[in-house]
């Protein structure tokens, strides 16, 4: 799938610590500190689609010329697989920054590339 709509954006940490929602109502708070707080919010992990996650954890801010993007890593270890709940994962979800109009979007690509997965996106009205 293409990436969703809109132009590649460097935000300020100021602009990235705020509360972002995904499609389905998940929310990711980023707080100034580096922290954050995330309720049922899409994430990405290998090859896994529809993985939604809670908890606390730590943020970082990177960026080109072009693109920041924001790496999330989740104090706790989660399951990655209903099937195989002893799976788990800390690794960091990257997500890239995009501006479509007032809106800001942070998104990563989710599931095979070959199924056609909707794509991780979370909102943010922009300043």
């Amino acid at each position: 799938m293409p990436p969703p709509e809109g132009e590649p954006v460097v935000l300020k940490p100021a602009e990235l610590g705020t509360t972002w929602t995904d499609a389905d109502g998940g929310t990711l708070t980023l707080k100034q500190d580096g922290t954050f707080v995330a309720d049922k919010v899409c994430v990405a992990v290998g090859w896994y689609d529809g993985l939604t996650w809670s908890g606390t954890g730590t943020w970082e801010q990177g960026s080109h010329k072009e693109q920041s993007f924001v790496g999330v890593t989740f104090d706790a270890a989660h399951s990655v697989d209903a099937y195989h709940p002893q799976s788990v994962e800390r690794q960091p979800t990257f997500y890239a920054a995009l501006r479509q109009g007032k809106v800001l979007k942070l998104w990563v690509a989710v599931g095979d590339p070959d199924n056609d997965c909707p794509h991780c996106i979370l909102t943010s009205p922009a300043s």
